[in-house]
């Protein structure tokens, strides 16, 4: 079994939709590169072929629907987008607590994790009331966690709790969400050479269009997060130039064996065999091509835009380093924001969760390595 050519992907999400205008079609390349990818490296099981063939075309569906609902809707376009900061860093370096304590604050609003699944409302949906996209969130996450029941304890999950729009990126085909879910590293290399700027734009007219359907999000600024946006630092700066760029670090050798050890989980979903050699050997490769791009971008650009927040300052006293970083990124403190992050961190303490175990051997890997790999980084960061 492979997953067939666009055309016939494009051909049922049409028959599905009634719907054919997809609008600007940039993102035809990148299914074109990665199809090849997936039926040549990814190893894909029988269930496999099914998931990539449903995650292509229930992509374009949502664009069908997206473009269709600015149609419907054009006053979308006039909505102002205000990011105030976007998160950033290796995965496992804390950046999703940070992230969604920070988004606790009642002026602040992020992603959630069912608009992710679902960023145009569903049939029959009132502005609103996200009701249906609730629920099929609910399914979506409960087949995760029956096919990787450790998830929570590697990346705690709620649909209505802040995640990454790399989610929405990867639904355009351009970011590292797919390379997280499938062993693509034809179809990687090929994205990292290309120009994410269409990408982001489509991702702020999305942004536009959450705000425009949840109108208690008016006059909230955003904050965005996701390890993916390493790949694409200069066209971030550019596309939300009001942002501050908070930057989360850890030692690569505590960070890398965690996200191949959460790599090794997800690619269990679709895939029959790719070995934890295997795995160790790209996400070490990988993570590290990402920071040479921060490190280059932020040589270029300079730190006046950047904030960063050492792992075990945050872990340690989580509150203190929020308000830090909400205060560089221009948000006046206030008693019920402290508040609402202290809650925040009370009900979401490492501790509640089951241990998340891994280890360097287990990838392959020595710590030596990593730190020889990464010695750049290290010693200007870590």
């Amino acid at each position: 079994m492979m997953v067939p050519n666009r055309d016939v992907l494009i051909d049922q999400a049409v028959q599905e939709t009634g719907l054919s205008d997809f609008g600007d079609d940039w993102f035809f390349a990148n299914i074109d590169t990665l199809i090849p990818s997936l039926n040549r490296q990814a190893q894909l099981s029988p269930e496999g072929v099914y998931g990539a063939q449903h995650m292509i075309v229930s992509s374009l569906i949502k664009r069908l629907r997206h473009i269709q609902l600015i149609k419907d809707n054009p006053e979308i376009l006039d909505e102002v987008v205000h990011v105030s900061a976007v998160l950033t860093g290796l995965p496992r370096t804390g950046s999703t607590m940070l992230h969604r304590m920070i988004a606790a604050a009642p002026n602040l609003t992020a992603v959630r994790w069912y608009e992710t699944q679902n960023y145009v409302p569903l049939k029959g949906e009132t502005r609103g009331v996200p009701t249906a996209r609730r629920e099929a969130a609910k399914d979506v996450l409960a087949y995760m966690l029956d096919k990787i029941p450790e998830l929570m304890s590697i990346h705690p999950m709620d649909i209505e709790q802040p995640d990454e729009e790399v989610i929405i990126l990867g639904q355009l085909f351009s970011s590292s969400m797919i390379e997280s879910t499938y062993f693509v590293p034809d179809y990687a290399q090929w994205l990292s050479k290309q120009n994410p700027h269409k990408a982001y734009k489509d991702l702020v007219q999305i942004l536009q269009s959450l705000q425009w359907q949840d109108p208690e999000r008016a006059e909230k600024a955003w904050v965005l997060k996701t390890p993916g946006h390493l790949m694409a630092l200069e066209t971030v700066l550019d596309i939300f130039p009001e942002a501050k760029i908070v930057m989360t670090h850890r030692d690569p050798v505590s960070t890398v064996p965690s996200y191949c050890s959460m790599e090794s989980s997800l690619y269990k979903m679709g895939s029959e065999d790719i070995s934890r050699q295997d795995i160790g050997t790209y996400w070490t490769a990988r993570l590290k091509s990402w920071l040479d791009n921060f490190m280059t971008v932020r040589a270029s650009r300079g730190s006046e835009r950047f904030i960063d927040v050492n792992y075990k300052a945050l872990t340690h006293n989580p509150v203190q380093e929020g308000r830090r970083v909400l205060d560089a990124a221009g948000v006046v403190m206030s008693a019920e924001i402290e508040a609402g992050m202290s809650d925040w961190i009370e009900a979401n303490r490492r501790e509640h969760r089951a241990v998340h175990k891994y280890s360097l051997a287990d990838f392959g890997l020595k710590a030596d390595d990593i730190t020889a790999q990464y010695q750049d980084y290290i010693g200007a960061y870590v």
